[in-house]
């Protein structure tokens, strides 16, 4: 299991007081080439401080990342094709396949779509997403929260920041692997 801090961009910092957000990564073969890959994102702020849309069946949408929402990118080791994750509290998803950087985006096909779930604390709450990989390759994984505030404030968090703006796709981000 990969445990993983996310820091801030610092072009967009949170407001208010100070908090941790963090991913855990679990990454198991099974026996028919599949992987299932459990990702929990951690944040260490009440749910309350942030704008999260109420839990609802899940289904695909576009557009996720435009509130709070948390994002995972995979691609093959040493290649330009990747794949984007999006995950909402309200069980809504997205997931779109690309050529390269920020090319040839389509809607990528899904045989199962991701198990999301929530978890809400009185001082923190965690979003879980289980999706499936292909347990032949070895992945390079990027992984990033949006996280909108009450005030409006959105603060965008990733395993790193090589853009003078938050840009998850840039391939400086996908900074974990999977074997």
């Amino acid at each position: 299991m990969l445990q993983l801090n996310l820091i801030p961009h610092p072009a967009t910092p949170p407001s208010g007081a100070p908090f941790k957000v963090w991913a855990s990564v679990d990454h198991a073969a099974s026996l028919a080439a599949v992987a299932t890959t459990n990702i929990w994102f951690g944040i260490g702020a009440p749910a309350s401080r942030f704008l999260i849309a109420e839990p609802g069946e899940p289904e695909r949408a576009d557009e996720l990342w435009r509130t709070t929402c948390c994002e995972a990118f995979v691609r093959p080791l040493g290649e330009d094709a990747y794949a984007e994750w999006n995950f909402a509290p309200s069980a809504k998803w997205a997931s779109y396949a690309f050529s390269g950087y920020r090319t040839g985006m389509t809607n990528a096909e899904v045989d199962n779509p991701p198990y999301i779930r929530v978890e809400d604390n009185l001082t923190w709450w965690a979003l879980g997403a289980t999706i499936t990989l292909n347990a032949d390759i070895n992945w390079e994984l990027g992984l990033s929260v949006v996280l909108e505030e009450g005030d409006g404030t959105k603060s965008y968090w990733a395993l790193a920041h090589p853009s003078p703006q938050p840009d998850f796709h840039n391939p400086g981000c996908f900074m974990a692997r999977l074997a």
